[in-house]
């Protein structure tokens, strides 16, 4: 049985910022716009990214609005800090692989021809079972 460790609250902001940070690179929406959104500073969006500032419960709601994303998508499915690092690919802690990741799967969602998108799904898995 995997010992259970207590999150605090570092590790959730830490976390929360994570996420956030993500989905906006995802969206391709830049610090400054976001901060714009919700009447704040591109300074204050980089704290709350760094886990720095906690984001409270209405800002956070306000975010997964403009994010498009549910509410509980920030806290992933956090039964303990691991799990949340265990939904990232291998290999993705580095920041320059993470931005090629979203890089790909913005590049991905553009192709409009679902048909086509599917195609390159499939030829991605094909490649990735070759190892």
């Amino acid at each position: 049985m995997a010992t259970e460790r207590l999150i605090n609250a570092e590790d959730i902001d830490v976390s929360v910022g994570r996420r956030l940070r993500d989905r906006r690179t995802l969206l391709g929406l830049s610090q400054s716009a976001l901060a714009q959104s919700v009447g704040l500073t591109f300074q204050q969006i980089q704290k709350y990214e760094r886990g720095a500032n906690r984001i409270s419960a209405c800002r956070l709601y306000q975010f997964s609005c403009l994010l498009d994303v549910d509410f509980d998508y920030f806290f992933g499915a956090m039964l303990n800090i691991d799990d949340c690092h265990d939904l990232m690919p291998a290999g993705t802690e580095d920041p320059a692989r993470m931005r090629e990741v979203l890089t790909l799967v913005r590049a991905y969602y553009s192709i409009d021809d679902a048909g086509v998108r599917q195609s390159v799904f499939e030829l991605a898995k094909a490649l990735a079972d070759e190892k």
